[in-house]
């Protein structure tokens, strides 16, 4: 009896013990597999700085470092990699912990985590990994304005509609219409250079929260990892989720710019418009019916945009109304939505760039309706206003009469229309030249004479080009500096490495 009761209360005891299988199954295992696939380059990248830093500041003996240097060579990452969750130890870096002791002593291995938490260690490798989907994030940013801005340089001359309200409103350029684009994307590149420069801080040395009583070197774990720099308040180290959130925020809106590109493409791309025409290895056909050129290459792009901006918005829920402190909301469970917010977005932009570079404009189309439907007959009030004396508002009024008199477009009846209701409205007739009245009407004339900064006139567009190549040379600058930072950085931990383990 009593050796029943015994195995009983061992059967219980051994259920109440950490994890419960319904935790295992439903967050560790998970967790387990998505740190596998983000972390581990970056966790072991953190064990060696750390373990460097902590025997130069001789809180580690040269002894205790070489062995666990050592040991880390030796782990077998491809037999890490394949693991499969098993609920002895809490998480990989436990999991990793005991793979040392289990070569070096419990002891040994165990001196490595002086002066350091998961707390730290976790925030770490969150920005380590973030900081690679900014830049790369950025990089296709700057490679889709790069595509605009080369199908602008091709369209100085190109007339098109400009719209407002979905309305056709006036003549423009399609380079002008591409340069808005471009400038956009360069926000959007400038708020992701100001995330990175966010997220590039070093929180190793914060410890649980409070930092550590240890003589710890917090710039030489910085420099080993390729921060530029330290996040400086412990507090604010382990607890801020700003560093997340500000990313997410620039690729939500770089997004909602992406979608509206996107948008216009589409409805350009149809029979109705006619404006552009995708290459034949962006469109498909329909498994129906033979003449289909279904644009899906843009309808891809707007999808992945609109996943990579939902998931940026789940970023924010989930970090909205949550303590300033240390809780899993920020961490293990949120991380994988913030790479796929990344990768659909990279993902989105890349797709986008190709369609830019492989699509051809109609430019005979787009000129017809620019110079069409009364699109110029602002410059015919303009006009009016120079060369009559009259007020803006009292020849707005006349010329919105003769187009309310015609109803259908026709340059030579607007011009005889303005003419005759001149004397109704205006109480005489009109001493301009029926030349000035018409040369108001034409869409290049509209364009050409709009030349101030920022107008789509033809030199006034590639002035700006030249401006906006300027730009993204500097933008291309940043990216390959940024990239061989951290491309360097792992060889000063081999270099810092090398030289403990040769003493």
């Amino acid at each position: 009896m009593t050796s029943n009761s015994t195995r009983l209360d061992a059967a219980v005891a051994a259920s109440k013990k950490f994890p419960a299988p319904v935790y295992r199954e439903t967050v560790l295992a998970a967790n387990f597999e998505d740190a596998k696939r983000y972390f581990l380059a970056s966790l072991l990248q953190i064990h060696y700085a750390h373990t460097i830093m902590l025997e130069r500041q001789h809180i580690l003996s040269r002894q205790d470092a070489q062995a666990c240097l050592r040991a880390l060579d030796r782990l077998d990452l491809e037999k890490i990699k394949s693991a499969t969750y098993d609920g002895t130890c809490e998480d990989l870096f436990f999991y990793i912990e005991d793979l040392l002791a289990a070569d070096i002593g419990a002891d040994v291995a165990g001196r490595m985590h002086t002066a350091r938490s998961r707390n730290d260690i976790d925030l770490t490798l969150y920005r380590m990994c973030i900081r690679s989907e900014v830049l790369g994030c950025a990089a296709c940013v700057a490679d889709a304005r790069h595509a605009l801005l080369d199908l602008a340089e091709a369209n100085v001359t190109t007339l098109m509609p400009a719209y407002t309200h979905t309305q056709p409103a006036q003549p423009t350029t399609f380079a002008h219409y591409l340069m808005a684009a471009a400038e956009f994307l360069g926000r959007d590149f400038d708020r992701l250079r100001s995330a990175w420069t966010t997220v590039n801080r070093n929180p190793l040395g914060a410890c649980a929260i409070t930092t550590t009583g240890f003589p710890i070197d917090r710039d030489c774990t910085a420099e080993l990892l390729g921060f530029e720099g330290l996040q400086i308040n412990s507090y604010g180290a382990i607890a801020a989720v700003d560093y997340v959130t500000e990313a997410a925020s620039a690729i939500a809106i770089c997004m909602i710019n992406l979608g509206k590109l996107v948008q216009d493409c589409l409805q350009w791309c149809t029979a109705e418009f006619n404006f552009l025409r995708l290459d034949d290895s962006l469109v498909q056909t329909s498994s129906i019916m033979p003449q289909k050129r279904n644009p899906v290459s843009l309808e891809h792009t707007r999808i992945l945009a609109s996943r990579a901006f939902a998931q940026a918005q789940g970023v924010l829920a989930c970090a909205h109304n949550t303590p300033f402190g240390d809780i899993v909301d920020s961490e293990d469970d949120l991380q994988p939505l913030v790479f796929s917010v990344f990768e659909d977005a990279s993902r989105a932009l890349k797709l986008f760039a190709g369609v830019v570079r492989g699509c051809q404009v109609n430019r005979e189309q787009m000129a017809r309706r620019a110079g069409g439907g009364f699109l110029t007959v602002t410059e015919l009030a303009d006009t009016l206003v120079r060369s009559e004396g009259l007020s803006f508002r009292l020849a707005h009024r006349l010329v919105h009469a003769a187009v309310q008199k015609l109803g259908e477009y026709d340059a030579e009846a607007m011009v005889a229309a303005v003419q005759d209701l001149a004397r109704e409205i205006i109480g005489r007739p009109l001493r301009t030249a029926v030349g000035t009245l018409r040369q108001a009407l034409d869409p290049e004339h509209f364009v050409a004479i709009r030349n101030i900064p920022g107008g789509p006139a033809p030199e006034t567009s590639r002035a700006q080009i030249l401006v906006m190549r300027r730009e993204q040379e500097t933008m291309n600058s940043w990216i390959s500096l940024k990239k061989q930072q951290q491309s360097e950085y792992p060889k000063r931990i081999e270099s810092a490495k090398a030289i403990i383990l040769s003493r």
